[in-house]
């Protein structure tokens, strides 16, 4: 037993001596539990939670060193780069930011007893945002903003739930008349009639006649007269050419979801997380993000915003082969 336990069964000794017996049973029950506190089944924990070491990651240091990064006057990074990585221009973080500390006071900034800070919100939603944007775990951002990894993604669930309760009525909502008028001032600008109804179509295919608009769409859909498919395996210019302007100009929605991919990357990877509720605030935050994101940038020229974002490496690719083995061609021989 160390120093401190024997110190300890003297004064014992000293305070209960007119009493052996208490004495005894006094002494003996310190040093059961001495002996249990070098037994290695013991758990030596700083907090609640039993077998749960408590980490100091000084939270003060990640929140200030992020603050000195991107937000205070002398800039580390620029903000190019701040939206390279967070996927928006930094007035449009902070607005973000200003909102969800109102609605959800998880993202307000507590004091323990002592005076020491928590997690800032600037700390939470960069850790949403980065496990949004580039799909990566949920322990990756803790060596830089200095949060654990189950506070991580506890803060990934608030975010993206919080943000669908703000901004989902205004960013889900169906277009209005001020929004139909801009779009239809773009198609304009693009070729197309301005008029509440599409262009009259008429076009000749294999010498027959046709009037009916139809869609550009890829193998997945039905072959219904309305579908055109690009050619497979194309044969000569003509048909080559054909199927390059098909899949050119295929559909806008396939090529908006490319769009959301590119700028938040856990919508292409797989799931990482296991409720269906979960995983639909994902989606829908990632959805009105985008949404938010495009309003700020509407009336930036395409050449003053950058699209190429930082991100890191992809989920590798298996590729699955379909050919049957000898394995499984023996085993259907035997039971067929």
């Amino acid at each position: 037993m160390s120093n401190n336990i024997h110190m300890f069964i003297r004064m014992i000794h000293e305070e209960v001596k007119d009493d052996e017996d208490d004495a005894a049973i006094t002494t003996f029950l310190v040093e059961q539990y001495a002996q249990h506190m070098d037994h290695d089944f013991f758990s030596h924990h700083g907090g609640s939670v039993l077998n749960h070491r408590v980490i100091n990651r000084n939270r003060a240091e990640g929140h200030e060193r992020l603050y000195r990064d991107y937000f205070a006057d002398s800039l580390t990074y620029p903000s190019q780069l701040f939206r390279r990585r967070f996927r928006m221009h930094r007035s449009l973080f902070l607005r973000i930011q200003a909102a969800i500390e109102t609605h959800d006071q998880y993202f307000v900034q507590r004091f323990d007893v002592v005076g020491v800070p928590g997690l800032s919100s600037l700390q939470k939603m960069i850790a949403a945002l980065r496990m949004l944007a580039y799909g990566s775990p949920a322990d990756a951002v803790d060596k830089y903003v200095r949060i654990g990894e189950s506070t991580t993604i506890e803060s990934l669930k608030k975010f993206t739930k919080t943000v669908v309760e703000i901004f989902g009525e205004q960013y889900l909502r169906w277009p209005n008349t001020s929004d139909i008028a801009r779009l239809m001032s773009v198609a304009e600008q693009r070729g197309f009639s301005a008029e509440d109804r599409g262009p009259e179509v008429s076009y000749t295919i294999n010498r027959h006649k046709y009037t009916m608009r139809y869609y550009l769409v890829d193998g997945i859909y039905p072959s219904w007269r309305t579908f055109v498919k690009t050619i497979p395996s194309p044969q000569g210019n003509k048909k080559k050419f054909f199927a390059t302007q098909q899949e050119y100009a295929r559909k806008d929605v396939e090529q908006a979801f490319g769009v959301l991919q590119s700028r938040f990357a856990i919508v292409r990877g797989p799931g990482r997380m296991w409720d269906v509720e979960t995983l639909k605030y994902i989606m829908t935050s990632c959805i009105i993000l985008h949404n938010m994101i495009v309003e700020d940038e509407r009336d930036t020229t395409h050449e003053d915003v950058d699209f190429n974002y930082d991100a890191v490496a992809t989920t590798p690719t298996i590729n699955l082969s379909c050919n049957r083995t000898s394995k499984v061609m023996e085993f259907i021989q035997v039971h067929h």
